[in-house]
């Protein structure tokens, strides 16, 4: 993976944005430089690009419709459609690449069937990531307090996984009716934590007595259910849809679309879509990249006070959002993959050379330890690094130690003076950042006598 020149911390977007944080004009020049001027350059200023909506231009956003979507709404539809007579729906396996529109389509379908059965309450939906939650306590956990009327009836932390799946039981029975659970990246889930939970749930169906429970996985793997248990994938697999990537001319009826609502007549340049269309399409065809593409196009042509979007503004957005993906692939890490990231990049900071997979795995049971996590078994370990690898964060080549054997020699691809800072926006990860703040505070005092501070 080629990675573009490291950006200086003072000019990153928010945690969470990947871009300009919103549209607006550039701060004041005025030779203040206070927050002030920002915030009255920003109030006062009136964009002439917009007319709509910022936020139509935004992934999250679940549009009313779905351009070249429409077949793959009506099978989903279809699928899910008995639970508002009270049947059980077979449960639906989804696959596709990035941003061909499949968590899009469900959240559609799903907004449409809770519309119609708000009347009776037979059908209720549970939405998760399992790019965030992926152990088989907090989905089960989730999934019960999800249905959880008081205080009194949410399942706690510490519980033994039997209990926690006796309570989600009684939950679920209490209630009564269709519950579709979403599972969002299925295939993380099942390489982090195995496929035993969604044995669990595929059973279910045979110990309630009131509640019934369909599951819907969504999935960017299209072989992950080769590794799954015969059991497991025999039920999961009940029905399947394929969504395909889009096309450039596909794309770029989606960008119109949206752009309809967000822009004044006028202000987007011949050839601005079909750009944003173009860089998508060669991706994979992924419609994220490309709202995302034309969203920051649009930032960055409001920041320059631009009265039109222009191609170059496309091509500033393209630099801007290569950039800026190392880090945000890095703010979505599991936490314990952050420490194993944390722990390798200190190595490598240290020596600026390969870092042998024990001196990895040393380094990160001592920042475990540190953080208070219960170290994982060398295993687990081993995955994550090959995940990190995948992700082309690190690079992992096999060398010979003689009589030692063979092991793992590790290099950091991405800039550790950006990548260290982004992980340590995680709450947890803050404490290491504190310690290595003042680490350097007291060096620096030390060196410097004359400086002011308590050293």
């Amino acid at each position: 993976m080629a990675h573009e020149a490291a950006v200086p911390l003072s000019e990153r977007p928010a945690a969470g944005g990947g871009e300009l944080a919103s549209a607006g004009p550039p701060p004041s020049n005025s030779g203040r430089g206070t927050a002030a001027d920002v915030f009255d350059a920003v109030v006062n200023y009136s964009s002439e690009l917009f007319k709509g909506n910022f936020e139509i231009l935004r992934e999250s956003y679940v549009p009313s419709r779905l351009p070249h979507r429409e077949h793959q709404i009506r099978q989903v539809a279809e699928v899910l459609a008995p639970a508002l007579k009270g049947s059980v729906p077979s449960n639906l396996l989804i696959y596709g690449k990035i941003g061909t529109g499949k968590t899009a389509v469900v959240a559609q379908v799903r907004l449409d069937m809770q519309r119609r059965s708000d009347a009776h309450g037979n059908v209720a939906f549970v939405n998760v990531n399992c790019a965030s939650i992926d152990t088989p306590y907090s989905l089960l956990q989730t999934i019960g307090n999800s249905f959880a009327e008081t205080e009194e009836q949410r399942i706690p932390t510490g519980w033994s996984l039997d209990r926690v799946q006796q309570a989600m039981r009684e939950l679920m029975d209490e209630r009564g009716g269709t519950l579709v659970l979403i599972l969002d990246e299925i295939d993380r889930l099942v390489s982090r934590s195995g496929d035993s939970v969604l044995y669990t749930l595929s059973q279910l169906n045979n110990d309630l007595e009131r509640g019934r429970l369909a599951i819907v996985g969504i999935s960017n793997d299209l072989k992950f259910t080769s590794n799954l248990d015969a059991r497991v994938r025999s039920r999961l697999n009940e029905e399947k849809i394929l969504f395909p990537p889009y096309d450039a001319p596909q794309l770029q009826d989606i960008l119109r679309d949206r752009a309809r609502d967000v822009f004044r007549d006028g202000v987007l340049d011949a050839g601005v879509i079909e750009r944003c269309a173009a860089y998508a399409a060669l991706e994979n065809g992924d419609a994220r990249r490309a709202l995302s593409l034309l969203r920051v196009a649009a930032q960055v042509a409001d920041r320059e006070k631009s009265k039109r979007v222009t191609s170059d503004h496309v091509v500033k957005a393209k630099s801007r959002l290569e950039r800026d993906i190392i880090l945000d692939c890095v703010r979505t890490l599991p936490q314990h993959c952050k420490v194993l990231l944390y722990a390798i990049l200190q190595a490598y900071e240290r020596r600026r050379t390969g870092v042998l997979t024990g001196e990895v795995y040393e380094g990160y049971a001592r920042l475990s330890q540190k953080l208070g996590l219960p170290p994982l078994h060398s295993r687990s370990i081993s995955n994550y690094l090959t995940e990190l690898e995948s992700l082309g964060l690190i690079r992992a080549t096999i060398v010979s130690k003689g009589r030692g054997g063979r092991t793992r020699e590790i290099v950091v691809d991405v800039p550790t003076a950006e990548t260290i800072p982004a992980l340590e926006e995680d709450e947890l990860l803050a404490q290491l950042a504190r310690r290595r703040n003042l680490s350097q505070t007291i060096l620096t005092n030390f060196d410097n006598p004359n400086r002011g501070g308590p050293y």
